[in-house]
């Protein structure tokens, strides 16, 4: 059994910190994944809590569980109408110039039998808009903060560090995830907490069929 730090809990949602490498569904070569862990996550609760959003297997953090159906709901039509906020960290290799910018760049996907599935930047692709802005420099390492303000399929793979949905009636829900091990071994700390995440104003960009699949 994998032990899960809970960074959010209430009756309808769970906020764990997924580690790296841990997939949420079963995969085809077998090994463990989330899925796995759904009775264990019940913590005395009638039902199985349900992901919200996609992290790929290599990137951890905040994870958003819904407690029962309506919770799945309600979150994931936040997660389509870009009312939540995400804030992810990452470790670039290399010098960058500038301390903060906007990536607007189009992603489709394509696929050959001989190397499977990726994405990449097509002109005709769906529109991908994050937002960047530098924490910290160490030699040639950088560390960089990601908010991206669409989720498609591969648009960011790292560290997801904060998380936060409002909820009509309620308290929104805010999870912040430590820093990975791997990022401290290089020599980076713990950021400044972030400010309250304020949600963009959507212009002509689609938003349907998107994953928050880091």
């Amino acid at each position: 059994m994998i032990e899960f730090a809970i960074l959010f809990e209430d009756a309808e949602a769970l906020v764990i910190d997924k580690p790296g490498g841990l997939p949420l569904d079963k995969p085809r070569a077998g090994g463990p994944c989330l899925e796995d862990q759904a009775e264990e996550l019940r913590f005395g609760f009638a039902r199985s809590p349900s992901p919200v959003h996609r992290l790929d297997r290599d990137t951890s953090g905040c994870l958003l569980l819904a407690r029962h159906p309506r919770a799945l709901k309600r979150y994931s039509a936040a997660f389509e109408a870009r009312q939540v906020g995400k804030t992810y960290w990452g470790v670039v290799a290399g010098p960058i110039a500038e301390d903060r910018g906007t990536i607007a760049l189009n992603l489709s996907k394509i696929s050959s039998a001989s190397e499977g599935w990726k994405m990449i930047p097509a002109r005709a692709g769906k529109a991908a808009v994050t937002h960047w802005r530098v924490l910290d420099r160490r030699g040639n390492l950088t560390l960089v903060e990601f908010t991206p303000e669409t989720g498609r399929t591969h648009q960011i793979r790292m560290h997801a560090a904060r998380l936060e949905v409002p909820r009509e009636g309620k308290a929104p829900i805010i999870a912040e995830a430590p820093m990975p091990a791997d990022f401290l071994a290089l020599g980076f700390v713990q950021p400044v907490k972030a400010a309250p995440w304020v949600p963009p104003v959507i212009e002509d960009v689609a938003v349907a069929d998107e994953e928050d699949a880091g």
